[in-house]
């Protein structure tokens, strides 16, 4: 069968203990949620990726790129194919300029700064997902994003030629850039950062936590924000006034401590998830003539 013939050529590039099949994806969401992928692997290079993307080209495979896993749902069927998370790893540190592997936590990254007193990473504490998911969505808390920072970005195209691409390029917006549109896997980017005071660094950094801990379901599984913010309104008071919070469907409910999210009440489906989606933005066209758009990627069958 051509998944065993996959799966053993994946083997002979990145090791028997990177390379899964029929993996739960749950496994690899902050949701909790997800059917299996055929095949996931790991890839600790960018040569290992290149070699990958060779065997995907071979058999034709659909590919399907994912980081932390944090800003997703995976379809209760799962995913076919190839499921390739890129753990490439580095930070380096030049003066006020980052340069950080695309398998980086943001988490981790943004502490590192602080402790080098770089200032502009401060809004990162508390988003759990890799360098190259915030890039690829712009990631962004607090009125600061990935695109007022981010120098340059280099990544490998689907033909496994290596490429770099500086701001503007990125064509960064509101939880887009490029690689929403364009398929490419992040190898590493690199940020320019602003020197500033380590105490006020870390004052903004455990206000920003604070207020996380205070108005986020942060302890239950979930994908963060569901939707995005819209224009003119803020999207989760109007949930909100819709009288849904703590609102259930299955095992997904609407967050009674921040409208905004939807979380996993332990055995939430992917189908619980996107129902709920459904009635939120019914219940809120109906309520409020607006129609509001999600934030998190939905990817799977």
């Amino acid at each position: 069968m051509i998944i065993k013939e996959i799966n053993q050529e994946l083997i002979n590039i990145v090791s028997k203990e990177n390379v899964r099949q029929y993996e739960p994806m749950k496994k690899h969401t902050t949701f909790n949620i997800g059917g299996m992928a055929d095949i996931y692997v790991l890839a600790d290079t960018k040569e290992q990726i290149q070699d990958i993307l060779k065997i995907v080209k071979k058999y034709d495979v659909p590919l399907t790129i994912v980081g932390n896993g944090s800003n997703l749902l995976v379809k209760d069927k799962g995913i076919r194919g190839i499921v390739l998370k890129p753990n490439l790893k580095g930070i380096t540190v030049d003066r006020d300029k980052i340069t950080a592997s695309a398998g980086e936590l943001l988490i981790k990254v943004a502490k590192i700064a602080a402790e080098k007193e770089l200032s502009g990473l401060e809004f990162a504490c508390g988003i759990p997902g890799t360098i190259g998911g915030a890039i690829k969505m712009n990631a962004g808390a607090y009125g600061s994003e990935m695109k007022d920072i981010v120098l340059k970005t280099t990544y490998i195209d689907m033909e496994g030629n290596i490429n770099t691409i500086y701001n503007k390029e990125h064509e960064f917006d509101y939880r887009r850039s490029v690689f929403c549109k364009q398929k490419a896997i992040i190898i590493e980017t690199e940020l320019e950062l602003k020197f500033g005071q380590k105490l006020e660094i870390e004052k903004k950094i455990e206000e920003n936590k604070r207020n996380r801990i205070e108005k986020q379901p942060i302890s239950m599984p979930s994908a963060g924000s569901i939707f995005k913010r819209g224009e003119g309104f803020i999207t989760a008071k109007l949930i909100d006034e819709c009288g849904l919070k703590g609102f259930t469907i299955g095992g997904a409910q609407v967050s009674e401590k921040h409208a905004g999210f939807i979380v996993n009440t332990g055995n939430a489906t992917a189908d619980d998830v996107i129902n709920l989606i459904s009635l939120i933005k019914n219940k809120v066209k109906k309520k409020f003539q607006v129609d509001i758009e999600t934030e998190i990627q939905i990817i799977g069958e």
